[in-house]
């Protein structure tokens, strides 16, 4: 595998390692100022990328909402908000969610190969669609978004990606916000589903910072040799 981006996982949890509840409603887990938080990953960051089921179940504008965030990322050169990416197996993605019409990011599709056709159809018009593999390929998708020029990448879920990621070896930084809940539902969506980690018994991931922020806590956690402890903390 060639060069890929440093990947930056982000998500929140219930206490007992939910996502998200069973119900047709979204569950906000986060506060207003972990909210601003992850606004400020999303802006120090070259692209923003989640999976299909996300962009159904949520339907995130996944835009840097702060006004002198986008100002800041103009000043350097670069577009106001990262480019946003999705991945899917069917191409069944709905064309007008706001993934696709909300702001200017470049959007970036990759599709599982037998649903390669029903995404170019689907969304060709609004976005660029790549073939993937067949299943979707994450070292292929990461070694095309650094050759596209993302060297810093956020990931917002969900479940499927976190879990591939992570048991690929292919994340690098994890950032996990607690919410002060329960779920208690069998069938709702987890942080991780089964699988095998390269952080384990016997080899534990880095805890580099633990920060209360309101009624949730923070915890980033190092998961590779790429992890920098120094640019992390300023």
């Amino acid at each position: 595998m060639g060069e890929r981006p440093y990947v930056v996982l982000s998500c929140s949890t219930s206490i007992d390692g939910c996502l998200d509840d069973a119900s047709s409603q979204r569950l906000m887990l986060s506060n207003d100022a972990d909210f601003d938080r992850v606004d400020a990953t999303r802006a120090g960051c070259d692209a923003i990328m989640v999976g299909a089921r996300t962009v159904r179940r949520d339907n995130p504008r996944l835009l840097v909402r702060c006004p002198e965030r986008r100002a800041q990322r103009l000043a350097r050169g670069v577009p106001e908000t990262p480019a946003k990416v999705v991945l899917t197996g069917r191409g069944c993605l709905d064309p007008d969610a706001a993934f696709f019409t909300c702001g200017d990011a470049e959007r970036l599709v990759y599709a599982a190969t037998p649903g390669y056709g029903t995404a170019r159809e689907r969304l060709g018009a609004r976005a660029t669609v790549l073939d993937a593999g067949d299943p979707v390929d994450l070292g292929l998708v990461l070694a095309d978004l650094y050759e596209r020029g993302v060297e810093r990448l956020m990931v917002e879920g969900g479940q499927t990606m976190h879990t591939q990621l992570i048991g690929e070896g292919l994340a690098d930084e994890l950032h996990l916000s607690v919410a002060p809940l329960f779920v208690g539902e069998a069938q709702a969506p987890r942080l991780l589903g089964a699988g095998r980690f390269p952080q384990d018994r016997g080899r534990r991931a880095l805890l580099a910072e633990v920060r209360q922020i309101g009624d949730v806590v923070l915890l980033r956690y190092g998961l590779s040799e790429r992890f920098d402890r120094e640019a992390l903390a300023g």
